[in-house]
C-alpha cells in the first residue's frame, strides 16, 4: 500500500480511531464524535448525499476518496462505503495529506 492517505487511515484503524459502515458513521457525526468522514468514490449517490448533508449540518469535514475495496482493506475489513476518523489529530493529518 503506497498511498499515504490509506496508510494513515490504516494507522487510525489500528489505534481504534475509525468507525465504518453507514449506521455507525452517521451516529458518530450526529453525536459529534467524528472529526473526518471519508466516503468511497464508488459509493451510491444516496450514501454520498446522506453524508454530505449530515456533515454540512454538523460541520464535519467530508472527503470523497478512493473506492470501497481500498477503504475496507485499509482498516482490515471487507468493502466499506463510508468511514470516519474519531481522533482530531489523525483527522487533521489525513486532511493535510489530501490537500
Amino acid at each position: 500500500m503506497t498511498d499515504r492517505v490509506l496508510s494513515m487511515i490504516s494507522i487510525a484503524g489500528k489505534a481504534g480511531k475509525v468507525l465504518s459502515g453507514e449506521f455507525s458513521v452517521e451516529k458518530a457525526v450526529k453525536s459529534r464524535k467524528a472529526y473526518l468522514v471519508i466516503v468511497a468514490g464508488d459509493a451510491s449517490d444516496n450514501t454520498k448525499k446522506l453524508f454530505n448533508n449530515a456533515c454540512a449540518f454538523y460541520k464535519v469535514p467530508i472527503i470523497i476518496y478512493s473506492d470501497k475495496e481500498n477503504l475496507g482493506r485499509s482498516i482490515g475489513k471487507e468493502n466499506r462505503a463510508s468511514i470516519c476518523i474519531t481522533d482530531e489529530g489523525l483527522g487533521n493529518a489525513i486532511l493535510k495529506k489530501i490537500n
